[in-house]
């Protein structure tokens, strides 16, 4: 199995210098009906070419925003920036295409391969039009690149295992499109900040790598993700301020580790089907400012430190099988204990509904459901 997807990776890879070798044959033989006197640099003269055939598979411009693309002056297009090259003589730096920002252009079309022509880009922002397809191999040129923003648009197809070779990215939003199938655990590996993959068809596990990520944001929700909570996510205590993992269908319990996330800020756990009791750890998350985990299977008491936290504003526990909660859970400023099992408070589940629920004991061990409670630790 290794062998065999080091020789993918290899064909990738292969693949991946033919396409670039051809780009850059047509550059040379046939650049569009421009003189090459005619651009500042080397690198305008790359990036001419790439953003002509940006333009020619742009299939929809509703509004116009290419209609001043063209002539060789490209940093004078709407949406594109330049800077001075990073790798050149700081006093003497050529100019280069550091930036194409399109976002809520209400865009239709693809990426063209050609796009790989564009070395020094850090930013690439495409949210809120609609691209569709895939993206092409020659993204992973871009090594230069920093924020990648596909959000809210079309593209499908697997997870875009391109952008694994992309080693300066460190914002990727591939959320509302409709990218399919398994998510690589590297993934959790890659130096990000920040990570949505929200809102795709993507169906998968969180691995146990997942607390290897420096991310500081990380956003999972509206896809299918099976398999357990890992305890691992407590290792990203130093760096991790928003998780939410909402609408997701997983099927499992929220590990005691959770609380070692000191700086997380937001936590989303909403519209799942986790069961067991909300940790007790949760009370050292002492930055935490929203927690939501309804529309769940939880039950049990609601621990009296998670209502002492300084900063918590929102508590959204509605629609689980809560049996307590501590008087002063009631003075955040904004909760919601709705459809529990909680004597005297109002707009609570049926008795019998409680009683029928909480009569099957269910276990929970390292974050996953279990079919007998865990063994004690001297076992």
């Amino acid at each position: 199995m290794i062998t065999l997807l080091f020789g993918l990776r290899s064909m990738t890879i292969t693949n991946l210098l033919r396409s670039y070798f051809f780009l850059f044959l047509v550059f040379f033989i046939s650049l569009p009906p421009v003189s090459h006197s005619q651009f500042l640099n080397f690198r305008i003269a790359k990036a001419f070419t790439a953003l002509q055939a940006l333009k020619r598979a742009i299939t929809s411009d509703p509004n116009g925003l290419t209609s001043n693309w063209g002539g060789p002056n490209v940093c004078n297009y709407t949406g594109v920036f330049c800077a001075a090259a990073p790798d050149d003589d700081p006093h003497h730096a050529a100019l280069t295409v550091a930036g194409v920002d399109l976002n809520h252009r209400d865009l239709e079309g693809t990426l063209p391969d050609e796009i790989g022509l564009l070395s020094d880009l850090a930013l690439l922002h495409l949210n809120s039009n609609r691209f569709h397809g895939a993206l092409p191999l020659s993204l992973g040129s871009l090594h230069r690149l920093f924020e990648l923003d596909l959000s809210n648009n079309r593209f499908d197809g697997g997870f875009p295992m391109v952008v694994l070779d992309l080693p300066s990215l460190r914002f990727l939003d591939l959320r509302f499109n409709r990218f399919c199938g398994d998510v690589p655990p590297c993934l959790f590996d890659r130096k990000l900040d920040a990570l949505f993959l929200n809102n795709n068809h993507f169906t998968f596990s969180i691995p146990d790598n997942f607390g290897h990520s420096p991310a500081s944001v990380i956003v999972l929700a509206n896809n299918q993700i099976s398999g357990c909570l890992p305890a691992g996510l407590g290792d990203m205590a130093d760096t991790l301020r928003e998780l939410v993992i909402l609408n997701a269908g997983i099927r499992a319990c929220v590990p005691p580790e959770i609380g070692r996330l000191r700086r997380l800020r937001v936590l989303d756990l909403s519209y799942n089907h986790l069961i067991g009791p909300l940790p007790a750890t949760i009370a050292a998350m002492a930055e935490l400012e929203q927690l939501d985990v309804a529309h769940n299977k939880l039950s049990g008491a609601i621990p009296s430190g998670i209502c002492n936290l300084p900063r918590l504003k929102n508590f959204t526990y509605a629609y689980n099988f809560f049996t307590g909660e501590p008087p002063h859970c009631l003075r955040i400023r904004s909760h919601d204990d709705r459809k529990n099992c909680i004597p005297s408070r109002r707009d609570q589940r049926p008795p019998m509904e409680c009683a029928t629920f909480l009569s099957k004991p269910r276990f929970c061990h390292d974050g996953c459901i279990a079919s007998q409670p865990p063994p004690h630790p001297w076992q």
